[in-house]
């Protein structure tokens, strides 16, 4: 039997019986399973030395709590430190402008979303994105075409009695009239 053959059939039959044992310690079912996977993916990175163990699902076992119980106190002290920050800083704009572009924002596919928030608010050109999102420049360019149409109809929806109103974003402003009017987003600094 082949060193990758045992940690197949080590993972078949001990995966869901080591879960439920770190489930036990962790109290949390995710934080268990990736435990598991943690353990299981170091037994893959010296597949001979895990094969000529005595007992290989005890050494998954020791590996997996080591693990759930570093990632326990790095996130106590996170959690710590986080407290003495206090709470994060609030939103600078709290206009009714700003408050409906972050509302239409999140009603767009997050595809959309994230495309217009990196070349637009972020100012990254559209190889960067592309780049960051890991999709083509041309995926890219269809989702902001596609999210400046969706977007200006959005804000034209919430402010029918204004078209004129600028939206500021924090780093540049979105201009509404320019948005409905030619289903572009004009983003200046």
């Amino acid at each position: 039997m082949s060193d990758g053959d045992l940690i197949s059939e080590l993972y078949a039959g001990c995966f869901r019986r080591l879960v439920v044992q770190l489930y036990a310690v962790t109290g949390d079912l995710t934080e268990a399973q990736e435990a598991v996977q943690e353990a299981f993916t170091r037994a893959l990175v010296s597949p001979r030395r895990f094969a000529a163990l005595e007992n290989p699902e005890a050494w998954l076992r020791r590996v997996a709590v080591n693990w759930a119980r570093s990632r326990y106190r790095r996130r106590r002290v996170l959690d710590g430190l986080l407290r003495r920050i206090g709470p994060p800083p609030a939103v600078a704009d709290h206009s009714p402008e700003h408050l409906a572009l972050l509302a239409a924002l999140r009603v767009l596919p997050e595809g959309q979303r994230h495309a217009l928030a990196l070349h637009y608010l972020v100012d990254l050109p559209v190889d960067e994105v592309a780049a960051t999102l890991g999709v083509s420049s041309g995926t890219v360019k269809s989702r902001l075409s596609r999210g400046r149409v969706a977007l200006a109809a959005l804000l034209a929806d919430t402010d029918t009695s204004d078209a004129t109103t600028s939206t500021s974003t924090g780093t540049g402003t979105m201009c509404a009239t320019d948005a409905t009017e030619t289903g572009r987003i004009d983003v200046r600094s």
